[in-house]
């Protein structure tokens, strides 16, 4: 079984940074592909950004330019780094992995718990 830690919110000023980090922990062979989602009080869940096992990059874009999503392999964890933060990027973040648990075996896709970014103006 496989379990996802994310870490990293906070209350940031508009202009500020955070990192939120997303570790998977349990059977885990690689992970495939990596999301970042958030989801704004009153609005659908969107995608933020994406990483893939190629290393190949999408953001939404509303973040392009501001936010990068990177992997540590050694960590088995997946990470947004967040810069020039603004009002309008407050939400609850939520990081999707899709695992290959065993070589050659199936892919699942895993949910973190959620954590909340707040940005003051």
């Amino acid at each position: 079984q496989v379990q996802l830690v994310e870490s990293g919110g906070g209350l940031v000023q508009a202009g500020g940074s955070l990192t939120l980090s997303c570790a998977a922990s349990g059977s885990i062979f690689e992970i495939v592909i990596g999301h970042w989602y958030r989801q704004a009080p009153g609005k659908e869940r969107e995608l933020v950004a994406s990483i893939f096992d190629s290393g190949a990059r999408n953001y939404a874009d509303s973040v392009k330019g501001r936010f990068a999503i990177s992997r540590d392999i050694g960590k088995n964890a997946v990470n947004l780094k967040m810069n020039s933060l603004r009002p309008e990027d407050t939400a609850v973040y939520y990081c999707n992995v899709a695992i290959r648990e065993l070589l050659d075996g199936p892919i699942r896709s895993y949910w973190g718990q959620g954590t909340q970014v707040t940005v003051s103006s």
